[in-house]
């Protein structure tokens, strides 16, 4: 296992410097199950700009030294209100109250260092010191019986329950992209998840 030096937040200059990385990051970290995302630099700098554009956006990063090793995003929910509106259209939920984080990406050898914890305190921290009351995510949905589902995998519903957060019943957004091994993109389903600050 090699060794996490750091994990800290980035915002600005700094979130806009690790970008690109954070882009190369995404597409080696999600082309595995449950992901299975076959993705591409100039997809990513686009679905990224979402981050460079808002001013309470935030990247907390991992680092071995001066390499970022792991990164995870958030911003507010409102930023990605065209991709979620639908989702939780039949809610109650204000979502100019939620606080969205994103994706967490570590590379496999880091993992086990409770950089996944540390990553979800300082998005959480950001989210409580711009006046945000709940925070959520959502988690890619695929059937048990996926033919690439490795034998041996372990959801992470166990760990997002013990930083208390639940599931939202019915609040699943559809979104496409190409998975390895297939010719065009398709529709996936994405579980949100949500928890009080």
């Amino acid at each position: 296992m090699a060794e996490i030096t750091d994990v800290r937040p980035l915002t600005g200059a700094a979130l806009e410097a690790a970008l690109d990385d954070v882009a190369r990051l995404r597409i080696e970290v999600f082309r595995v199950w449950p992901y299975l995302y076959d993705g591409d630099l100039a997809y990513e700098r686009e679905y990224l700009r979402s981050y460079r554009n808002s001013d309470r956006a935030i990247v907390v990063g991992a680092f071995d030294s001066d390499r970022l090793v792991g990164a995870s995003t958030g911003a507010p929910l409102t930023d990605h209100a065209d991709d979620f509106a639908a989702a939780f259209a039949e809610t109650d939920l204000d979502l100019s109250n939620i606080f969205y984080c994103a994706e967490s990406v570590l590379l496999p050898r880091y993992r086990g260092q409770g950089v996944g914890h540390k990553f979800f305190d300082l998005r959480e921290q950001h989210a409580r010191a711009l006046g945000f009351t709940k925070c959520t995510f959502c988690s890619v949905q695929r059937p048990d019986n996926h033919p690439m589902r490795p034998a041996d995998y372990r959801p992470l519903d166990t760990f997002w329950r013990a930083r208390g957060y639940t599931p939202l019943p019915g609040v699943v957004a559809q979104f496409s992209w190409k998975d390895v091994g297939e010719e065009f993109k398709n529709q996936k389903a994405l579980q949100f998840w949500i928890r009080d600050l």
